[in-house]
């Protein structure tokens, strides 16, 4: 069993991309230490400082959300997606199997990513601006986005957050702020 294990986004280290096109810095998957191609899930985030093509993660679902940045659009060359992530704290949802491409609005961004593998997990992502109960999952992420939060008896301040894995765990947020925002993230069984 996992314990809930706190991070911050300062000190998260970050993996320059094989294409070099930005960096990604992971805070959590599972079973941990799993590859690209063995993970259950995996939530990161990611820098993008140039335009290409994301990479293809065949039966992944895949929710993207810009945290910084001037961000970025996002395309298939088929014309099927066609979607600008240029505001944050809203999710994007979209299949790993797309062959999607970006082109930048601007400079770089910063990214908040989820990734569930199909018929083993899925999950809800949700940004929260006010007190919320968050119903108990086996795994999980929560990651003050702007200002602090009480999460149970843990104080995130902004950048700070919290994971778990195989332990169901409950959550009482309560911002501390009025212009605070919290992303939390329930993985559950498929």
């Amino acid at each position: 069993m996992s314990k809930v294990t706190r991070f911050t986004r300062a000190t998260l280290p970050a993996t320059p991309w094989k294409n070099g096109g930005g960096t990604t810095q992971e805070i959590a998957s599972w079973p941990q230490g799993a590859a690209l191609d063995s993970f259950g899930w995996r939530v990161s985030i990611a820098t993008i400082a140039a335009a290409g093509p994301f990479s293809v993660f065949p039966g992944i679902a895949r929710s993207i959300m810009l945290l910084e940045g001037d961000g970025v659009r996002l395309f298939t060359h088929d014309g099927r997606i066609e979607h600008r992530l240029d505001v944050p704290h809203q999710p994007f949802a979209f299949s790993g199997d797309e062959a999607i491409d970006c082109t930048l609005l601007g400079g770089a961004s910063n990214d908040f990513n989820v990734m569930t593998r199909h018929g083993q997990w899925r999950a809800d992502v949700q940004v929260l601006d006010h007190a919320a109960a968050i119903g108990a999952a086996p795994h999980g992420v929560l990651l003050a986005l702007r200002g602090a939060w009480r999460l149970n008896d843990e104080h995130c301040a902004e950048g700070e957050g919290l994971h778990w894995a195989d332990v169901p765990q409950a959550w009482h947020a309560v911002p501390e702020s009025e212009d605070a925002r919290l992303v939390a993230v329930r993985i559950v069984p498929a």
